[in-house]
């Protein structure tokens, strides 16, 4: 029998995935499943994407540049100088999703064994991605306890290596919720310059902060042209996942031409999702104000659940959908496991991803759990109701 690739069966099987069959099965014996271990937000697309769908006058579903639309590039142009970033067409490079965008940079900047340098907890797929390019992920350890706040200088210095290629993060954080403000991003500007590295900023989140202060965006930084790049997407912002549209947004004009060969040679981005895409980006700003007013309630209810239950440790969430939760359990891949297989409130249960999939060092965050309230706050209240019985019953 032919052999599969060794680094291809050194993947890791996402944990936001993993306990799917688990979750249909629960399905199947009659139980409803509140999904919390995906960013799937239950806000409605807007209507402008679909209209400019079915709006479109083709004969012909062609290929489009592998760089993406024009008006989509030039959409996603005017909507960073509205949010007071100057770039052109020339730096924007559509992607299928945020995800085929960060594969493309990894696979430019990384040669075997190269490595980047990665706050833990972490987006788990990061680690996917950095080994399917055959590089290293790096961590620098956060904790609960201190709201998964920036570790200092030292920390990130004391993992450079001859081999480190670039710093990662996401802003705002999935699966923290942190936000890092402007203070922390000159600290990685001075890393990155200090020791010729570059900083990608994934920001697919940036609209969602609960507070007054919005970060800005790393291409912000001065003299940083060379050294960031910004991944970002449709999909949560517009509420638009299955539309499959991200882009890659950078200064460095090398970093540019060798994704977009990579580009080329997958062809194209999905047509009808750049056409909705680029409509949606018309919208106003009440349009994200309304989303962020929906999600700050469902941040304040979920936060003040988590607060009651015996136990629990959530931390401050200032932003994305996300929070990353100890739970008064030994092993939370076995809880959630449970949950499924074995527990419902009311006939229902609730699905979470388990915390040590989002780490790189063995044995954290086997007691965590990553909670995305993208539901309703009907169900969410539901689903924290059935949370804190479970918990009561798994350890009684």
């Amino acid at each position: 029998m032919p052999n599969i690739a060794s680094h291809a069966k050194e993947l890791p099987a996402s944990p936001i995935r993993k306990l799917m069959p688990f979750a249909d099965a629960a399905r199947a014996a009659g139980k409803h499943v509140f999904h919390l271990n995906i960013g799937q937000p239950d806000i409605a697309t807007p209507p402008a994407f679909f209209d400019a769908v079915r709006d479109a006058d083709l004969e012909v579903l062609a290929y489009s540049p592998s760089a993406g639309i024009a008006p989509l590039r030039q959409k996603i142009v005017d909507y960073y100088g509205r949010i007071g970033t100057t770039i052109s067409v020339d730096n924007v490079l559509v992607t299928t999703g945020a995800s085929e965008a960060l594969q493309f940079v990894l696979n430019a900047i990384l040669d075997p064994g190269d490595e980047v340098i990665v706050m833990e907890p972490f987006y788990a797929n990061y680690l996917s991605f950095c080994l399917q390019n055959l590089g290293t992920i790096v961590p620098v350890t956060t904790s609960v306890d201190d709201n998964f706040a920036l570790p200092s200088v030292a920390a990130f210095e004391e993992k450079i290596s001859a081999k480190t290629r670039a710093i990662m993060i996401c802003n705002p954080s999935n699966p923290t919720g942190v936000c890092y403000d402007a203070s922390t991003l000159h600290q990685l500007e001075q890393i990155a310059k200090k020791h010729n590295l570059f900083l990608i900023t994934d920001e697919v989140y940036r609209e969602f902060i609960y507070g007054d202060t919005k970060p800005p965006s790393a291409l912000t930084l001065e003299g940083m042209e060379e050294h960031v790049i910004v991944i970002d997407s449709i999909s949560k912002r517009f509420s638009a996942c299955g539309a499959r549209i991200g882009c890659m947004v950078t200064r460095n004009q090398e970093v540019f031409d060798t994704t977009l060969k990579m580009a080329q040679a997958r062809l194209s981005p999905p047509t009808f999702g750049q056409l909705g895409a680029a409509a949606v980006y018309d919208l106003p700003d009440s349009y994200y104000d309304g989303v962020v007013t929906e999600y700050s309630a469902r941040r304040d209810l979920l936060k003040a659940s988590l607060d009651r239950m015996e136990g629990v440790t959530c931390p401050d969430i200032n932003g994305a959908f996300y929070a990353m939760v100890r739970l008064p359990v030994e092993d939370a891949e076995d809880f959630c496991r449970w949950m499924l297989e074995s527990f419902d409130h009311h006939g229902a249960t609730v699905m979470m991803a388990p915390g040590a999939g989002f780490y790189a060092t063995e044995g954290l965050g086997k007691n965590e759990v990553r909670i995305a309230y993208v539901l309703n706050e009907i169900d969410l209240g539901k689903a924290m109701a059935c949370l804190s019985e479970g918990l009561k019953a798994y350890n009684s």
